[in-house]
Order: C-alpha cells, then structure tokens, then sequence
C-alpha cells in the first residue's frame, strides 16, 4: 500500500473554485474520510487523485512519486463508485475479474484473486450469478471485490452505500471496517453522511465551500470542534447553538440566553475574561441536556425552566424540541421521559461539554 500526498491542490472550474488550496497525508494503511455537504469539493478532490479531473494548481503524490500528469490505469489505484457499474451481461466472476484479463493475467493467477477477494467478501457462492439476480448489498460487494483483485496501492470510494436502505448501510459500513483490517489497505472514502465517517475513519477531511475546515479523529471531532460549522455537522442530532450574552457576577461568569442565566465552570472561565459583557454563541449537545427529574447533576447554577415544542419518540430515546421565548434546542433524554407537548419543566445542561463560539468568526473559542 501506500502514503497518499496533497499540496496546495486547487481545482477551478472557469471562475469557479471547486477546491481551493488543500493539503493533507495520508499515512500507508490509514482510512481517510472526507466528509461535508453536497457542493463541498470532496468527489473533486476523490476524482483529482484518481486522475479523472485534472488539477489546476498543486501536486499529488501516490507513494513518493507526483501522479499530476499520469493517467488513472498508471496510478496502481482502484476506485468504487456510487452507482455499481456492473457489466449486466456478465457474471459475477467475469465483472470481478474483468480487468485482470485485460491486463493479460493468467487463468490461475485470475482465479486465485477472484476466490481470495469473494472468500473474504463472502460471496463465493454468487460468482456465477448476473447482476440481475442480486441484492443491492450483493452488487456492492462485487463492486468492492473487482477493487480488492486488484491489489492496488490506494483504494478510493465515492458514496458507496448511499443507495442502499438504511439497515443494509449500517451492516456494509461494519463490513467495510472489517475488510480494512484485513487488507490493511490505504484508504479514501467519500461520503455526506458523518455517521459513516465517525464509525469509518481513523482520521476525518471535514469540508465546505472548497476548504478544509479541519481534520482530525472522529473524538477530536466531537469533542474540540474547530468552529461552529464542524461543530454542527459532526454528531446527530446537531449541535444546539444559542445566541448568549457572557456576563459577570460576583461569583464569576454566566451565561445570559434572555429568558435564562447558567453558570460558566471555572476551568473555562480564564478562557473567557477577556470577552466578559460579549455577545458570544453557546453550544451544547443534545446528549448534554438532562430533563431534571433523569439526572443527578442538578443545580441552581446549571439548570432552566422551557416549554416542551415536540416530542419524538425513537424507542432507545426520546428528543424533546424545547424552546424559550427567544431560542429553540435539542434535548436527547431517557426513552420513559415523560414530558409532554406544551408542558414546562426544567431542564439540566452539563456546562462541563459546553462550548463557546464567537458571534462573528464562529471560530471555537472554548
């Protein structure tokens, strides 16, 4: 396998800027995940590296060697796609082995890959089926097994379970982080979904408008969110972000939402001196919120009164929409919470996952 190099790399469309200005490595045998909205530059930034769209500026390099100008079938790379792109005249077998035999690869040496590729895939017993006769999940796992024959250095794929129904997602991504284990294989994988880049990747690309915002593991992510845009689309439900003014009293620093006051913890307060009396935006997870009577850590400096908007039952849990005369969050609490719609009650949030964001940056500042 190998290491996978990005600098400067920028991507323009006429006077539009697809990509603009990315670098990052990616280390033999890592799983990269570069996630974002629709329009971010990612499938660009998939398709640049696997030499189906030309850079406009900047070099990548596949293994030490810089790939700008060589054409895809040289760069010892294999890709997935969203769509299976399976041949329908074909069997499973010949779709599998199909580019071997254009390379001119013997019939044992064929054979060998293709039942080592379908055995670890565990679709030996599909190799003499047609395209027809599969599932979607099927089709995709010949579409990852034609790749695996391969035994390329790099392995790209672009959304490859975005057309498979919600629980076959789920089994493929646990397939997928399977099959990285054992062919310990250099990996980039597109997708929108940030569920599936948390539970894929060793290491997350997070883009927008063209630029990286910040790449980190899925914790970091999580945990120390670059800027309120990361903030917002790692973890689900989103981010609450709530318009705050920071205050001083004399016990320390609150926050001041309008209809409510919470106490700043004192570990974050030598981070916030300097923007006392500021309007800042106070960010909390849905998972960080306690309906009072569910959770012990209770407070008169941590907890709030709000109405009850909708309650959405998901079996495990519950989500509470809750608003105040001036804000509207999130709450994911016990799945035997009580509350109802239109209901006050009071709320706990747990300052000590708080996060602080500047107004007009909306850069992290704690």
């Amino acid at each position: 396998m190998a290491e996978v190099v990005l600098k400067n790399v920028i991507k323009r469309y006429g006077k539009v800027t697809a990509v603009n200005d990315i670098s990052f490595s990616i280390g033999d045998k890592e799983f990269y995940v570069l996630v974002g909205p629709s329009g971010c530059g990612k499938t660009t930034t998939l398709r640049m590296i696997a030499g189906l769209e030309e850079i406009t500026e900047g070099e990548i390099h596949i293994d030490g060697k810089v790939v700008n100008d060589l054409p895809p079938k040289d760069r010892d790379i294999a890709m997935v796609f969203q769509s299976y792109a399976l041949y329908p005249h074909m069997s499973v077998r010949d779709n599998m082995s199909f580019g071997l035999r254009l390379k001119k690869y013997s019939k044992e040496e064929i054979n060998n890959r293709v039942d080592d590729a379908s055995g670890i895939l565990a679709i030996k017993n599909l190799l003499e089926r047609q395209p027809k006769e599969l599932s979607g999940g099927q089709k995709q796992r010949v579409a990852v097994g034609r790749a695996i024959v391969r035994k390329p250095k790099v392995f790209l794929f672009d959304e490859p379970l975005s057309n498979l129904d919600a629980k076959l997602r789920v089994e493929m991504r646990a397939e997928l982080k399977k099959l990285h284990q054992k062919l310990q294989a250099t990996i980039i994988y597109v997708t929108h979904d940030q569920v599936e880049a948390m539970t894929l990747g060793d290491k997350i690309v997070v883009m927008k408008d063209g630029v990286i915002q910040q790449i980190a593991d899925p914790l970091t992510l999580y945990t120390k969110p670059i800027n309120k845009f990361v903030a917002g689309f790692i973890g689900s439900p989103a981010m609450n972000f709530i318009d705050c003014r920071i205050i001083r009293k004399s016990d320390g620093l609150w926050l001041d939402e309008g209809n409510f006051t919470v106490k700043i913890p004192e570990d974050f307060v030598e981070g916030l001196e300097e923007i006392a009396d500021k309007e800042v935006i106070f960010g909390i997870r849905p998972e960080h919120i306690f309906d009072r009577l569910y959770t012990s850590i209770a407070t008169s400096e941590n907890t709030v009164m709000v109405t009850v908007d909708v309650v959405e039952p998901l079996g495990s849990e519950k989500l509470l929409d809750l608003v105040t005369q001036k804000s509207r969050f999130t709450a994911r609490v016990n799945p035997f919470n009580q509350a109802e719609p239109g209901q006050n009650i009071e709320i706990v949030f747990d300052m000590s996952k708080m996060h602080i964001f500047n107004k007009e940056t909306e850069q992290a500042i704690i």
